[in-house]
């Protein structure tokens, strides 16, 4: 690893938001293809495991008194219900890795991106913008996987999302999935590049 790439002495927490069909999975993982020392929250649900997933990798799957013990003490950097299923972030995973310098993406919705600016007003938040919203429609009906009424509801979703962009630090528009992906690595970079994360290059020089 070159010293460009040197783990800063301090993490950054970043928060990435985007409506469904907006790329924003596709995205995340080529950038932690090029970026050493990023890592996935995994986070708390209520909702079945499905097919394929693994508890404690996709997510920590939890009963319900169990989660609202989580939430109820605290131990929740966000949390939110949708369709009468709980999702949230565990706080201590999250902290510890931040304070061994690691850097930490929460792949999150709208409302889970206010509460953890509250609580971590430094958090870098980055929203995932499609070309348009007929963009999206079309993603969501190649991938073939819903029906025409869950792409309604999700399209109906993503204009909501959308329409909450201009809360975030960074926008990327996802119309080439190059150029997109350059530009997340960029802003990742630069913002693991502040002074403030870079102790030991300071004191080597300053």
């Amino acid at each position: 690893m070159t010293t460009a790439w040197e783990r800063p002495q301090a993490g950054a927490l970043f928060v990435v938001s985007g409506a469904s069909g907006s790329g924003k999975t596709t995205l995340l993982k080529r950038v932690f293809a090029r970026v050493p020392g990023l890592q996935f929250s995994v986070s708390a649900t209520t909702r079945g495991i499905r097919a394929g997933e693994a508890d404690g990798v996709d997510y920590h799957f939890v009963d319900i008194p169990t989660f609202q013990r989580l939430r109820d003490q605290g131990d929740l950097l966000e949390h939110a219900e949708v369709y009468g299923r709980h999702y949230g972030t565990p706080r201590e995973p999250v902290e510890h890795a931040l304070g061994q310098g690691l850097s930490v993406v929460l792949d999150i919705d709208v409302q889970g991106a206010r509460q953890v600016r509250r609580s971590h007003p430094s958090a870098v938040s980055i929203f995932i913008l499609p070309p348009s919203v007929g963009t999206i429609k079309d993603r969501l009906v190649t991938r073939g996987t819903d029906s025409a009424e869950v792409i309604a509801r999700r399209v109906r979703e993503a204009e909501e999302q959308l329409s909450a962009c201009g809360e975030y630090d960074y926008l990327v528009m996802n119309d080439d999935l190059e150029t997109a992906t350059q530009v997340l690595e960029a802003v990742v970079l630069a913002e693991l590049s502040r002074t403030s994360r870079r102790a030991r290059w300071v004191k080597l020089f300053a």
